[in-house]
């Protein structure tokens, strides 16, 4: 039996909208990106979404969002020590210095208790990520960034529909970043939406992401419809807007044909969540028999998880190793992934912070033990019992 990490929904109306741009040459950024960021942020239940071209973009302008209101360049920004890089990549490609915090072995996020020894007078923002779609306690990070007038942006790049105590993942801090990869529940193929309830962060976000242009209207008559803007020269040197540039930006928009498989995807997001949500805790139900040697996340009663995928942890003192369990079952056709690194000390990119090993101990362990598989929605009650049983057969040959 084959088992891919994950699939991808491309549906038949995303096929017509895609037909529709194709056709008109409209295939830049324009309508069907608008109606897909209103839809998105109806989900998750925000004022405005902005959408770009990846999740670490979304990370990187929500980041750079802050420079209109009072960070400097070299501020810090506190993020988890594990993660998947982009979320290191973009705290420095925004323009910030990173300062990492280790984790909860537990939950693989961020450790609230040990954030408050990391704050300086120049730390502007804490950036806690949902990993695996497990929500952060956001309630003491709230708490702290409110103690020291940080803000707070939520790295929701897997958190689809998560919640916690009642909240939507993506309403709690001051914004969120989602990554809209192929490999998330709703699916762009490549991009990433940021959200936020302020709409003068959403005027800022829509400059950042076409180059800091000073042109940031919530839609664009020109990308939409060619028609005539009474804008373009109202400044008073009778200045092209869209050649004035008021901020350091980026290229960072998504396309037409991107958001058409978003759009597509809106539309069956509950089934695609349902059947992921389903795989995910009955996964995780059946692993508790494997805890002397293995664990993985748990559902608290106050949240819902994202199901992004399912997470596996090696203990200590067993006698197998991380990689003889990938190699086992890769072999057995269930494809895996590494559960990210310790990205100040695991991922050299990152050396030039002067980290060392065993600065960051818990992010280091799931560096070297984690792992983790698909809980998409091909997947059903005989590809999870497969799983079940093959993990089953490696644990009998090696305890």
């Amino acid at each position: 039996m084959k088992i891919p990490f994950g699939t991808v929904a491309i549906t038949e109306k995303s096929k017509a909208l895609i037909g529709e741009a194709l056709n008109t040459n409209r295939v830049s950024s324009g309508k069907l990106v608008r109606e897909f960021e209103k839809k998105f942020a109806q989900l998750v239940g925000t004022g405005e979404a902005v959408a770009v071209s990846s999740g670490a973009d979304a990370d990187a302008l929500a980041l750079a969002v802050l420079f209109d209101f009072g960070a400097k360049r070299g501020d810090e920004i506190i993020v988890p020590a594990l993660s998947f890089v982009a979320t290191g990549n973009s705290v420095l490609q925004a323009g910030f210095t990173p300062v990492f915090v280790d984790i909860d072995r537990r939950t693989l996020n961020i450790d609230p208790n040990k954030i408050e020894e990391r704050i300086n007078e120049k730390t502007r923002a804490i950036m806690p990520v949902h990993l695996m779609g497990k929500p952060a306690d956001m309630d003491p990070i709230v708490e702290i960034a409110k103690r020291y007038n940080l803000y707070v942006i939520e790295d929701a790049a897997e958190a689809h529909g998560a919640v916690y105590k009642g909240r939507n993942i993506g309403t709690i801090g001051d914004m969120a970043a989602y990554s809209t990869y192929v490999a998330h529940i709703i699916t762009t193929i490549e991009g990433g939406v940021v959200v936020t309830d302020r709409s003068d962060f959403a005027e800022v976000l829509r400059s950042l992401r076409s180059h800091g242009r000073a042109c940031k209207c919530e839609s664009c008559v020109l990308n939409i419809s060619s028609g005539y803007c009474p804008k373009r020269f109202q400044s008073g040197d009778s200045m092209d807007i869209r050649f004035q540039f008021e901020r350091i930006g980026f290229s960072s928009k998504m396309n037409e044909l991107e958001a058409a498989v978003g759009l597509g995807n809106l539309e069956i997001f509950d089934e695609i969540f349902g059947k992921k949500r389903k795989n995910l805790l009955a996964m995780i139900e059946r692993f508790k028999k494997f805890e002397p040697y293995v664990y993985t996340i748990n559902e608290e009663p106050y949240e819902r998880i994202g199901p992004h995928a399912f997470p596996i942890i090696v203990k200590e003192d067993v006698r197998f190793s991380r990689d003889q369990l990938v190699e086992f079952i890769e072999k057995k056709g269930i494809d895996t992934r590494s559960l990210f690194l310790s990205m100040p000390t695991q991922c050299p990119g990152f050396g030039f912070l002067n980290h060392k090993i065993g600065d960051f101990p818990n992010a280091e362990y799931i560096g070297n033990k984690g792992l983790h598989i698909g809980v998409h929605q091909d997947i059903g009650e005989e590809q999870i019992q497969y799983i079940i049983d093959t993990v089953a057969s490696f644990l009998d040959r090696h305890t």
